[in-house]
Parts: structure tokens; C-alpha cells; sequence
């Protein structure tokens, strides 16, 4: 058996909301053409012998991904609920405009209380990134030794990038998440490793727009 474990993380493609800075959390928003595009682009890049095993979220602009990404290649993704966007509770599917107007306080705390803070109806990001270093472990456990695509998100992509890194949940983010990008992070033993990040040459000069 292989002694490490790939994991390949991709941020789905572009939505609609992206466009309009609209915050998706567990709502959702179609791909918009260029997400399409984008998506296209990486599952012409991909080979059928890249990838043993294939994950996504379950939201549909993650599944969307999931299917173009790997239509050519004949995988079909195993969707996963532990590999979700943050729920931001109340915040959701608006804007940062119309967050401060109808949810200031929330906002407020959203924006400088911490990692414990809870939105209503949602989660800490202390929470959020417990689950998806869960879902990364599980999906790690399940398969080791082979190399393992999953479709997902930018905040899931944070998460991970944090936790493979060891980084406090309070430092500011000073990496990307780019939209169809690959990221590359593999486990040997019980220590995981970064490999690359934000690769996005398949998109050969597209936009690819960074999370909020």
C-alpha cells in the first residue's frame, strides 16, 4: 500500500452569486456561464487514472462541478453533507450591503468576534472547521493510500488549508481560493502536508474570482 495518502481539493465553479457578492453559506446559486466554462476546462486537464475515489459536497453548485469535472473521466461523486459551506445562519444569500442594513448586529459579531461567535440559525467558524478537518480525516481513514478527488468550497478549502498547516483560526488569510482551482495536500502517517495550492492552469487565463 501506498504510505500516503493525495487528497485533491477543488473549489467548484464560479456561481452567480459570486458575481453578485451575494454570501452563499448552505444556500445556493447557480454556476454562471464562466463557472461552467471553468469546470469544463479542469475536467479536460483531468485523466481517468488521477483520482481512485471522488467526493463532493452535496449543495447543487458543488455537484454541478462534480459532474463536468468529472463527466470526461467517468467518475461520479460520492456527495457528502460534512463537506458543506459554513452555515452562516441569517447572513445567507445576501449581500455585505444588506447584511449591514437588515442584520447589523450579527454582521458586527460576524466580523470581529472571533471564531466562536455563532450566527443565528448558524455555525461558529470554530465549529465549521472541526467539521470539515472531520470530513477530511474520515474521507482520509477510508481510502489510504489512494489519491482522492473532492469538489467543495472556499470556506471548506480555508478550513483545511488551517488545519493541514496547524495556523490559528484567528490569522488572517493570506492564501487564495480560487474558483476551479486544485489544491493538493496528502497525509503520511499521522502528519498531513501541503503538496501545492490554488493551481489554476487549466483555466489558461479565464478569471478565476477568490472567496469573499
Amino acid at each position: 500500500m501506498n504510505d500516503s495518502t493525495e487528497i485533491i481539493l477543488i473549489r467548484h465553479g464560479e456561481t452567480e452569486w459570486n458575481l453578485s457578492g451575494r454570501w452563499q453559506g448552505h444556500a445556493d446559486s447557480p454556476l454562471s456561464a464562466r463557472g461552467i466554462a471553468q469546470a469544463e476546462a479542469l475536467g479536460k486537464r483531468m485523466n481517468p487514472k488521477d483520482l481512485d475515489f471522488f467526493y463532493s459536497s452535496d449543495l447543487e453548485r458543488a455537484l454541478h462541478t462534480s459532474r463536468l469535472v468529472g463527466g470526461d473521466s467517468g467518475w461520479e461523486a460520492i456527495p457528502d453533507q460534512n463537506l458543506r459551506e459554513r452555515d452562516l445562519g441569517v447572513l445567507e444569500a445576501l449581500t455585505t450591503e444588506e447584511m449591514i442594513d437588515r442584520e447589523p448586529d450579527a454582521y458586527r459579531s460576524f466580523r470581529n468576534d472571533g471564531p466562536d461567535y455563532e450566527p443565528p440559525g448558524g455555525e461558529s467558524f470554530r465549529q465549521f472547521c472541526k467539521r470539515c478537518a472531520g470530513a477530511l480525516e474520515n474521507i482520509a481513514g477510508a481510502h489510504q493510500g489512494a489519491r482522492i478527488g473532492i469538489v467543495t468550497h472556499g470556506g471548506v478549502l480555508g478550513a483545511v488549508f488551517r488545519y493541514v498547516l496547524n495556523l490559528s483560526l484567528e490569522a488572517e488569510r493570506n492564501f487564495v481560493l480560487l474558483n476551479c482551482s486544485l489544491n493538493r495536500v496528502e497525509k503520511r502517517g499521522d502528519f498531513w502536508n501541503l503538496i501545492s495550492w490554488g493551481d489554476v492552469a487549466h483555466l489558461q487565463g479565464m478569471d478565476s474570482l477568490d472567496d469573499a
